[in-house]
């Protein structure tokens, strides 16, 4: 892409904001490139108090890095910073990869419990039902239970607008989809899912590493029960959206092959700055 020898849009890290009002705004996952979405987007910027901000909380799906690192990013908000997770998240967060006792030396964090597959409201996203269903994964490498991972190391986020009754699904990590997670995907209107990589081999053959996509906890998304077979039972009119698209995927190339097939598919690519009304 930097040569411009493949026609690509650059992206940066997996990250989504959520708004019933267009004023108070759900973070979705802290990306290490936080500072540069809220750059590129007027309504995250700061306004109101010194220090103040229209991001009134994060959830976060999981504790990996490319979804936590963000936190540390707004330590110095004006308030604590509003922190939901399951508890299996907040104990590698608060052990292994400690982000948690670190902002106790800057903002602070208030954490609240995510439960597992029971109805939330929570006051950053005021008219909206959460449900976080666990999906199967694993936890970051620093966890203590990398190799015997729990339900709550990783969910899938529905989200049910109360007033028009339209559900959206948010699973940028998805080893496989259960039945659970497969019913919520057909009764939503749009899922936004687990593109990491094209095919279960992809980073052995691109050399950068000796695992495969489902040893480290993605679904590929070619060959038999990959994700797009999953994403072709889905109703017609589903909106079917691929995020978390890891930069060895062909699928960025605009040009490629693969890229070709999810556009007869009607499959979309996330890109940074994507609006999304459901």
């Amino acid at each position: 892409m930097r040569d411009h020898s493949v026609r690509a849009i650059p992206r940066t890290q997996s990250s989504i904001a959520l708004s019933t009002d267009g004023e108070r705004w759900l973070l979705c996952n802290a990306s290490p490139d936080l500072h540069r979405q809220i750059d590129a987007a007027p309504a995250l910027q700061p306004r109101g108090p010194v220090r103040g901000s229209p991001i009134a909380g994060v959830l976060l799906v999981d504790g990996q890095i490319d979804h936590t690192a963000g936190l540390l990013l707004m330590r110095e908000s004006a308030a604590p910073i509003e922190v939901w997770s399951t508890d299996a998240v907040r104990e590698d967060l608060s052990g292994g990869l400690p982000l948690l006792p670190v902002l106790d030396h800057y903002s602070g964090a208030r954490w609240y419990r995510l439960p597992l597959g029971e109805p939330l409201h929570i006051p950053p996203l005021p008219g909206a039902e959460l449900i976080a269903l666990p999906v199967p994964g694993k936890p970051g490498p620093y966890s203590p239970h990398r190799a015997h991972p729990r339900d709550g190391d990783n969910i899938a986020l529905v989200v049910r607008d109360e007033r028009s009754g339209a559900r959206l699904l948010y699973a940028p990590g998805l080893a496989m989809p259960t039945a659970p997670v497969l019913a919520a995907m057909k009764d939503c209107a749009c899922v936004l899912v687990d593109g990491s990589f094209w095919s279960d081999d992809e980073m052995i053959r691109a050399g950068v590493s000796r695992k495969t996509a489902r040893e480290i906890g993605h679904l590929p998304l070619s060959g038999p029960g990959g994700m797009l077979e999953t994403l072709g039972s889905l109703p017609a009119a589903t909106r079917r959206i691929l995020i978390h698209v890891n930069n060895t995927n062909p699928i960025l190339d605009e040009d490629s092959a693969e890229r070709a097939m999810l556009a007869a598919a009607g499959i979309e690519v996330a890109y940074d700055g994507m609006e999304i009304a459901v």
